[in-house]
């Protein structure tokens, strides 16, 4: 999980085991941020399409950017407006790319959790010193 800001470098990152749905590790990955304020928007892609998630985010200030899944069966809650902004998540996807670069990170040769946790930040470290 990462959640980057508006340029596509990293603000938190978190890794979880492949069993754990996307929706659950919201919470943790925003308590791991490096800056002090929470981002006012969220977008993601049709997975954190949950109405828990939502009013969880709301209490926080987060203001959610969604589609909705094909087989929503409550009413829609986002409108075109807001939606507009879902052409924005190319740049988490950028980062994603970006990451590709470290062949230790794509490869997954650390056995240990922390370990590739590590590399991760070095990673991360990385793209922000570059791209400052």
């Amino acid at each position: 999980m990462a959640i980057t800001e508006k340029r596509g470098r990293p603000v938190s990152v978190l890794i979880a085991s492949a069993s754990a749905h996307e929706v659950s590790l919201v919470a943790s990955t925003l308590d791991t941020c490096i800056v002090s304020e929470s981002p006012a928007i969220l977008i993601g892609d049709k997975a954190y399409d949950s109405d828990p998630l939502d009013a969880s985010l709301r209490e926080r200030g987060i203001n959610m950017v969604a589609p909705h899944k094909r087989n929503r069966k409550r009413p829609a809650t986002q409108d075109g407006r807001r939606l507009r902004r879902y052409k924005r998540r190319f740049k988490v996807e950028r980062f994603f790319s970006w990451l590709e670069d470290f062949r230790r990170l794509v490869v997954r040769w650390e056995y240990h959790a922390l370990n590739y946790l590590g590399f991760l930040h070095l990673a991360c470290i990385r793209i922000l010193i570059k791209y400052l």
